[in-house]
C-alpha cells in the first residue's frame, strides 16, 4: 500500500506550519514493508557481516527524527525554488513504483524499517546524486536519471544501495565516530541527561547531508542493495552496467554521487563476484 501523507508529525512546529508541500508531494509508503513476499528465502545471500556496535551510542529514534526534520527542510527549499517535481510527473511515478517493490524486503535487514514512514521525492537538478536518510527518506535528482540514461533496473540498484546505507545504519555509526567534534560532545552530554535535545537533533540533521561513508560502508551498501533489488525482481547485472556508466562520467562537474560513492574496477569486480549469489532470488521473484 502506498499513501500520500503529511510529514508534519515529524517536523518541528515552525517547519510544520510551512510544510504544505508534504501533503501534496511526499510519497509515503507506510505499511508497505509489512507486505514482504514469503516466496523467497528469508536468509541473506550476500555476506556483509554484522553491523557495527558503535551505532548503539546514538539513539536511533533521535537520529531518524533529525533526518526527518532535515528532509522536510530540503523539500521545502526545493519547492520554494519550484524544482520539487509533483507526484504526477512520470519520473516520480517511476521512482515510486521501484520503491514499492523494494520496501517490502527491507525489514529483513533492519526490523525498524517496518515502522519507517518511507518517502520518495524527485528534485529537478543537474546534480548526479541521490540519497536515503535514516528513517527511509529518499530523494533523487533528475541529473542522475537523465545524464546516465538509467534503466529501471539500474535505478533500482541506486535506490537499493541508498536504502542499504539507512538499513545498515551507516550514518548512525558515522555520527558515533565523530565523538571528538562539537556534535559528539553535545551527544555525550545528551546521553548523560544534559544539553538540549532540540539542538542535538538539529546538529545531527545538518551533519547527515555531509557525511562521507567509509569504503566498507560502500561495499556493504553495494551488496545489500544488490540483494534488495534482486528480491524485487530487478536484474542483478544492472549493478555492473550502472557502475560502468558511472565510470564514464567520473571527473565531470556536478557528480555529487561520485564524490561520496567513487567508482572503480574493484567495485565492479565485487559486484560481478556476487551476481551468482542473488541470481536465483531474481529468477524466483520474476516467476512470482
Amino acid at each position: 500500500m502506498c499513501l500520500l501523507c503529511d510529514l508534519k508529525s515529524s517536523a518541528s512546529p515552525n517547519q510544520a506550519d510551512g510544510s504544505r508541500w508534504s501533503s501534496r508531494r511526499a510519497f509515503m509508503l507506510a505499511g508497505a514493508a509489512a507486505a514482504a513476499s514469503t516466496s523467497l528465502p528469508a536468509s541473506a545471500q550476500v555476506d556483509v557481516g554484522k553491523a557495527s556496535s558503535l551505532r548503539k551510542l546514538v539513539p536511533a529514534e533521535e537520529l531518524e527524527a533529525a533526518a526527518s526534520q532535515q528532509y522536510v527542510q530540503v523539500m521545502q527549499e526545493a519547492q520554494g525554488k519550484q524544482v520539487l517535481l509533483p507526484t504526477s510527473h512520470p519520473q516520480v511515478q517511476r521512482l515510486q513504483t521501484i520503491a514499492r517493490r523494494i520496501i517490502p524486503h527491507t525489514p529483513a535487514w533492519n526490523p525498524r524499517a517496518s515502522e519507517w514512514k518511507w518517502a520518495v521525492n524527485l528534485i529537478q537538478s543537474d546534480q548526479v546524486n541521490a540519497f536515503c536518510m535514516p528513517g527511509g527518506k529518499i530523494a533523487f535528482y533528475t541529473g542522475i536519471l537523465d545524464k546516465l540514461q538509467l534503466t529501471d533496473d539500474e535505478t533500482a540498484m541506486i535506490m537499493g544501495h541508498e536504502m542499504a546505507h539507512a538499513l545498515r545504519e551507516h550514518a548512525r555509526e558515522r555520527v558515533a565516530k565523530s565523538g571528538a567534534t562539537n556534535l559528539g560532545l553535545r551527544l555525550g552530554a545528551q546521553l548523560l541527561g544534559l544539553g538540549d535535545l532540540g539542538d542535538l537533533a538539529a546538529g545531527m540533521g545538518a551533519q547527515l547531508l555531509t557525511l562521507r561513508f567509509s569504503r566498507e560502508d560502500e561495499s556493504e551498501a553495494d551488496l545489500v542493495g544488490l540483494e534488495l533489488a534482486a528480491r524485487a525482481a530487478y536484474q542483478p547485472r544492472a549493478s555492473v552496467s550502472l557502475w560502468q556508466k558511472m565510470s564514464t562520467v567520473g571527473g565531470g562537474a556536478g557528480i555529487g554521487f561520485l564524490s561520496t560513492h567513487p567508482s572503480g574496477p574493484n567495485r565492479i569486480r565485487q559486484l560481478e563476484a556476487n551476481l551468482p549469489k542473488v541470481q536465483g532470488l531474481y529468477e524466483a521473484a520474476k516467476r512470482s
